[in-house]
């Protein structure tokens, strides 16, 4: 599937809802509002996934993506965070 650029928060949650069922998504996915708040307070540019524990604390960031984006580390943050 191929969507426009969504322009308001609705369109981007239906567009976020089909990339999760599509790519069949188990974790818990976050969606920014459409002013990209979340986005600009951690400016994770280049793209990097972060891992939050419950505290609200990050505990884990992968290097700089597409290449950075390692599962095994990933996967050994996740357990140690559990």
């Amino acid at each position: 599937m191929i969507f426009a650029e969504p322009t308001t928060d609705g369109e981007r949650a239906t567009v976020a809802d089909a990339c999760v069922r599509k790519l069949d998504i188990k974790i818990p996915a976050l969606l920014d509002t459409i002013d990209n708040a979340t986005e600009g307070a951690y400016t994770g540019w280049p793209d990097r996934l972060y891992l939050i524990d419950k505290t609200g604390r990050v505990v884990f960031k992968t290097k700089p993506g597409p290449f950075g984006f390692k599962v095994p580390p990933l996967e050994q943050a996740l357990r140690a965070n559990l």
